[in-house]
């Protein structure tokens, strides 16, 4: 089934190792294979992985956009996934759903659980308090 992306003036999609860019007016593209792809506001570069969660979500998508370097990338998970389960046990059903995602291969399916770990982790840091 081909995918169908409808793309805003000037915005960025990196699609199979390739970044395309759209031009001045909004346009419509139709993927009719099964390629790496993810949109501009879906890309998280390194220097943005400023927490543990979203260094989890930058080792899946390391993973689904260079799978040569798969291994480095897998160890590179796992190393980031044991100290959030330490400190933050409450996040252990979501890290098993991207976990077993991320060994299945479905490294697309895995970012978008790893998007809610971010959010869930962002959660909880907003319910923690200063010590008065």
């Amino acid at each position: 089934m081909p995918l169908k992306l409808d793309l805003r003036p000037h915005e960025k999609l990196f699609l199979a190792g390739a970044v395309v860019v759209n031009g001045d007016s909004r346009c419509q593209l139709m993927v009719l294979n099964d390629v790496p792809l993810l949109r501009e506001k879906d890309i998280l570069k390194e220097e943005e992985a400023d927490t543990p969660c979203k260094r989890i979500y930058l080792a899946v998508q390391f993973m689904y956009l260079d799978t040569p370097n798969l291994a480095r990338y897998h160890q590179f998970y796992w190393e980031q996934v044991r100290p959030v389960i330490e400190a933050a046990p409450s996040t252990q059903a979501l890290i098993a759903r991207i976990s077993e995602l991320v060994l299945d291969g479905k490294y697309y399916k895995a970012l978008k659980s790893a998007r809610e770990l971010i959010a869930y982790e962002q959660e909880l840091v907003s319910n923690v308090h200063e010590p008065t």
